[in-house]
């Protein structure tokens, strides 16, 4: 019987390293079996992932079921429609002077993943990655966030239900953590602060175990140019107070063209009436904050900058209300990432003062451009550092399964989703086959007078 967190981690991590060495490729249909059975239970705890949501972030059905659930379904539903696909050998140009021969890229399981997933988007952001581990073949052990505690359970739950050696769960705190990368994995993901990642990458290093990680950072939100400012602003707040702020991907800030400024700002607070009403505090659709510390660290804020619109807080409730503030470069908000609900406004004359503001802070997860001038679009894209681009709206870049998810410096190393999952959680291994005939002796000694030969040779038939 064991009698301590650490002799279940060691049995765990025992059980696991063992079935990843036994069962280094496992088949098509090991894999499919594994994400149907998945799949069935996730429909089963429908229910409990919900409740648990709404007791962890206060989402509700809706939200919780389209950010969260639905999603990690529709991952599935790809995985099985494509991995038939995605497992086979992906052939590769041959130069010709190895010819007769073929060449193909061939991917691989790494063996064991260790996956620890972040307190915001707790059912999120932990299964979409285990997806595309079971699709590429590993073996893996979750890691949830004690933050969110009911979901901690309900994953532990479903775990234990699925009764696969393909998965494990460990759930606890920092401790736990802890003792997890003391281990050696061939592979680690970790969603969360910047902060963190790098003691999981000074961790993984001891061991020269690759990561993805998926972090933050301050996201700006670019409005310029005559537009339909209803729909800009719509898609600003909506972006901004899914999950009451807390996404990494969320709106950290806006900057604003001056002569914009003004409507912008009436048409972001009428929004927020119209979409939490006049009380958003009561509001059955607005979520709170995650823990009273970091409602602390937010309402810290409120006191720094003129506050345009909201500012209301409720301490036993962990809430504060949709908040928009006037904001300058300097302010305390604009020094690190907000992850919650407040809104920093900065007013800009000319457009190279974009360049400057971004530069102000590491390169961002993404960014938020609206305009109507393609001139602008080409430029962003082509000389702004960040994981993602988006244009005209906010958030839906995460939501195509095509596209691949994941920063650039301190805002992330690495992506996934859909086929990109699958290629994060594989090796690709190079093979090269050739025929038993047109053997040149270039190659071999002796080598006297046969440098420029070859290097003709080279010239027009080794590409």
């Amino acid at each position: 019987m064991l009698t301590s967190t650490q002799e279940l981690i060691d049995s765990t991590y025992e059980k696991s390293l063992e079935f990843s060495k036994t069962n280094p490729y496992p088949s098509h249909s090991q894999r499919v079996s594994t994400l149907k059975e998945l799949k069935k239970l996730i429909l089963k705890n429908d229910d409990l992932l919900k409740e648990a949501l709404l007791k962890d972030l206060g989402k509700t059905d809706y939200e919780a079921y389209v950010s969260e659930i639905m999603f990690i379904i529709k991952e599935i539903d790809i995985s099985l429609k494509y991995l038939k696909k995605w497992m086979k050998p992906r052939r590769v140009k041959t130069p010709l002077l190895f010819l007769p021969a073929s060449s193909k890229r061939a991917p691989i399981p790494l063996g064991l993943v260790l996956i620890i997933g972040p307190w915001n988007y707790p059912f999120n952001l932990l299964a979409a990655p285990l997806i595309g581990s079971i699709a590429a073949g590993n073996t893996t052990i979750i890691k949830s966030s004690e933050l969110a505690p009911h979901m901690s359970k309900v994953v532990a739950k479903i775990v234990h239900e699925l009764n696969s050696p393909f998965v494990q769960v460990i759930e606890g705190g920092v401790s736990e953590t802890t003792q997890l990368l003391k281990k050696k994995f061939d592979h680690i993901f970790f969603t969360g602060s910047t902060r963190v990642g790098q003691i999981i990458m000074e961790a993984a290093s001891k061991h020269l175990t690759p990561c993805t990680l998926e972090l933050g950072g301050k996201s700006p939100t670019i409005v310029w140019g005559e537009q339909d400012l209803e729909i800009v602003a719509s898609r600003i707040i909506w972006g901004k107070l899914i999950n009451c702020g807390q996404t990494c991907i969320a709106p950290d800030y806006i900057i604003v063209q001056d002569s914009l400024k003004a409507k912008l700002i009436e048409k972001l607070k009428k929004k927020i009436t119209d979409f939490y009403s006049s009380t958003p505090l009561e509001s059955p659709d607005y979520g709170k904050i995650i823990n009273e510390r970091n409602f602390t660290r937010l309402t810290a804020f409120l006191n720094k900058d003129e506050i345009i619109f909201g500012g209301e807080t409720n301490k036993e409730k962990l809430k504060i209300s949709p908040t928009l503030l006037e904001s300058k470069l300097d302010s305390p908000i604009m020094q690190s990432e907000i992850f919650g609900p407040i809104l920093p406004i900065i007013t800009i004359k000319e457009l190279h003062e974009i360049d400057k503001i971004i530069a102000h802070n590491p390169d961002p997860l993404t960014v938020y451009l609206f305009t109507r001038q393609e001139s602008l679009v080409d430029y962003i894209q082509q000389n702004i550092k960040s994981g993602s681009l988006c244009v005209n709206d906010t958030i839906i870049q995460i939501t195509n399964s095509h596209l691949p998810f994941g920063g650039i410096g301190n805002s992330g190393t690495g992506s996934y989703h859909g086929t990109h999952s699958f290629d994060n959680f594989s090796h690709f291994k190079s093979v090269i086959k050739r025929k038993q005939m047109l053997d040149l002796t270039l190659r071999y000694p002796p080598y006297k007078n046969k440098l420029k030969p070859t290097l003709k040779l080279l010239k027009w038939f080794g590409h």
